[in-house]
């Protein structure tokens, strides 16, 4: 139970903090309140892989690492949509945002103050064109499960969460 003098404390807050006008009230909760960039993260999978499942990985500057196709989001828009954006971006895979379907966990939360919504889908890797832009991406490939590349530390704990990679458990690991 709240002692009594606290609880008219809170009680009185309160009250003077709905008598202010609505803009003031708007700008003390955005300063009160955590915030977190959210980004959008897609999985896709090489449907035509033998043995060992096939992932997207790209390589972007400083290109010592490879991560997967994401990228924060706009402001207003959907996640599917950003994620949808970003890989044709990234990759120049164009998919509509209906061919992505949200992984299990959908959202990662980081500890340094963002959030990824995981996406996943799947494509031919012989009849799809991989585009980079030499800038921003500098390598798109696909590789197996079993033979990943070094991965930056971002996208290895991500993977992790889902059972591949080297921070994965060995008994969540999808082959």
């Amino acid at each position: 139970m709240i002692p009594r003098s606290r609880a008219t404390g809170r009680a009185f807050a309160y009250q003077v903090f709905y008598r202010l006008p609505v803009p003031l009230r708007r700008r003390l909760v955005r300063l009160a309140v955590p915030k977190y960039i959210v980004g959008a993260v897609t999985l896709v999978w090489d449907t035509e892989a033998e043995g060992a499942s096939r992932l997207l990985l790209l390589r972007q500057p400083p290109g010592y690492s490879w991560t997967l196709p994401a990228g924060l989001l706009q402001r207003g828009e959907a996640p599917v949509v950003g994620a949808a954006r970003e890989l044709f971006e990234e990759s120049g895979i164009r998919l509509s945002p209906e061919r992505l379907r949200p992984a299990v966990p959908n959202a990662v939360v980081h500890a340094k103050g963002w959030v990824d919504v995981v996406f996943e889908t799947e494509v031919p890797a012989s009849s799809t064109e991989l585009v980079v832009d030499g800038a921003e991406v500098f390598e798109a490939a696909w590789h197996p499960l079993d033979d990943l590349p070094r991965l930056s530390r971002a996208t290895a704990a991500l993977l992790g969460r889902y059972g591949i990679g080297p921070q994965a458990d060995q008994s969540a690991r999808r082959v």
